[in-house]
């Protein structure tokens, strides 16, 4: 399999920064309140796409700049070419714009949502791809699809959302496309935590941090599993588990923290 190492990836279409072993991935627009591109969506999908692949990142944080996360598909740049294609280019978008929700799942780094301000229509999908979710009490989450004219079944909204919150709240959204603020989000279980604006950052990637020198081999596992479970019995799921567990019994952080924990000292893991 082949390793790569995504340290000193450059971005054409959004800022990307790596520290250590967690990389920053921020929409930087924020004089449109950090919309997506044609080009923004493709480079993310291919970026998603080679972390299966680096063996240098271990966690991710995507953010947006300028106090709002992402206001979803560019007015101007997206929406006004769609209304003008037929449906094998529309086709072909949409099967973009649901590639990044994809690949985001298919990466085995957790990655930490950093959300302030707008997080809206496809901004509130790469919230729901995400593993966890930190955000502000004056955030603003809505899934705008059907305010215009759309269905709110978009880059997996139907089977993200309702796995977040709940079927019911899920409908709630969807169908009225209402904006809901921070406080009501996280009693939803859309937000795992608020913080203060000035604190987001340095939360999101202190929780990416922690995760990034934990057992990463677990985590990416974790992941996995969490992804495959949706649609199989209880059964199938504890007998995927049991093999998936073994499988990480055999790794060395898994002694590392055996010996650790016998010394009574706090484990160093390598993810390994």
């Amino acid at each position: 399999m082949k390793q790569i190492e995504l340290a000193g990836y450059r971005a054409e279409h959004f800022r990307y920064e790596a520290k250590g072993k967690v990389a920053t991935i921020t929409l930087n627009r924020p004089d449109r309140k950090n919309p997506l591109t044609f080009d923004s969506y493709a480079e993310l999908g291919a970026l998603f796409s080679e972390m299966v692949h680096a063996s240098d990142i271990k966690a991710i944080v995507f953010a947006g700049e300028g106090g709002n996360f992402c206001s979803g598909g560019d007015v101007h740049d997206i929406i006004g070419p769609l209304v003008k294609m037929e449906m094998p280019a529309l086709l072909r978008f949409t099967r973009m714009t649901g590639n990044l929700v994809k690949t985001m799942r298919a990466c085995p780094q957790p990655i930490v949502a950093a959300i302030d301000g707008v997080c809206t229509g496809a901004g509130a999908m790469i919230a729901c791809a995400s593993d966890m979710r930190i955000a502000t009490a004056r955030s603003k989450l809505a899934f705008l699809f059907v305010r215009v004219g759309l269905a709110g079944a978009d880059m997996g909204a139907c089977t993200l959302l309702p796995r977040l919150i709940g079927l019911s709240r899920a409908a709630d959204l969807l169908y009225t496309g209402r904006v809901v603020g921070g406080e009501e989000a996280e009693r939803f279980g859309f937000h795992n935590r608020l913080v203060e604006p000035d604190a987001l950052l340095a939360t999101a990637t202190a929780l990416a941090t922690e995760l990034a020198d934990g057992p990463t081999f677990g985590h990416a596992m974790t992941k996995t599993m969490l992804w495959q479970e949706w649609n199989a019995g209880l059964g199938e799921c504890i007998e995927a588990e049991a093999q998936a567990q073994a499988i990480c019994m055999q790794t060395n952080d898994f002694e590392r923290a055996y010996h650790a924990f016998a010394a009574k000292q706090k484990p160093v893991f390598k993810g390994d």
